[in-house]
């Protein structure tokens, strides 16, 4: 690997983590020595790469950097036009029109045309037979969660019975069978799951969440997952 690459590399795994990062985990994640990651790193700042820290401590790669286009190999390539099919395939019409006008982007912004190489990639997305909801659903849950509001709906249990309900939508899962919104339900007192086929109604509240969102989802995350766990990936 040659300097050049190594440097690149070195920033997008910087990219990767929005906590300091320590210099040991960097070395053993790009295969290199610490004094490698330390001298690297000295250069990347005197080149004007905003990451803060010092040894010892950490690294972190404040937001808004950006390197000059770069060529992918054929194996990102691929991974990408893959999700952004899989995105395509969705209810959303705003996420679907999205992942195409990303894969337009990337291709004018690789140094070299991708566009032929897209189109000629034999990796296709079958449809899905998910219970998805309205074809509003999804992109009003999205809105919701962006903006930090809360959600009026009426929901159908499994039991056919409705209730209104004001949640606090957090995350959105897409699972094969359906597709779910993880929230703080008001009724309950606590963190459920909901299907979007099952929402016969919904209303975007002016009533913003009382905590921020990362925040919530963190403690979700912890309640409802982290027990079923193994001990190194909590």
């Amino acid at each position: 690997m040659s300097r050049t690459e190594r440097l690149f590399d070195l920033i997008e795994a910087l990219r990767r983590h929005r906590q300091p990062i320590a210099a040991a985990s960097l070395a053993q994640e790009l295969g290199v020595s610490l004094r490698t990651i330390y001298r690297d790193v000295q250069t990347l700042v005197s080149l004007g790469a905003p990451i803060d820290g010092e040894a010892g401590v950490g690294y972190l790669l404040r937001p808004g950097f950006f390197l000059p286009p770069m060529n992918f190999a054929q194996d990102e390539i691929e991974a990408l036009v893959l999700g952004a099919r899989w995105v395509q395939r969705q209810d959303d019409r705003a996420l679907s029109l999205a992942a195409s006008n990303a894969l337009a982007k990337i291709a004018a912004a690789a140094p070299r045309d991708l566009r032929d190489a897209i189109g000629e990639i034999g990796l296709w997305v079958s449809p899905s037979n998910a219970q998805r909801g309205a074809p509003t659903t999804m992109q009003r849950v999205r809105d919701a969660m962006r903006d930090e509001r809360k959600l009026r709906i009426r929901y159908g249990g499994s039991d056919g019975q409705q209730s209104e309900r004001t949640i606090w939508p957090l995350a959105l899962a897409f699972f094969d069978h359906a597709r779910v919104v993880g929230a703080w339900c008001e009724l309950r007192g606590d963190y459920r799951h909901f299907r979007l086929d099952r929402i016969a109604s919904l209303d975007v509240l002016p009533e913003p969440l009382p905590r921020r969102r990362g925040a919530l989802l963190k403690e979700m995350v912890a309640q409802l997952y982290a027990p079923h766990l193994p001990a190194d990936e909590r």
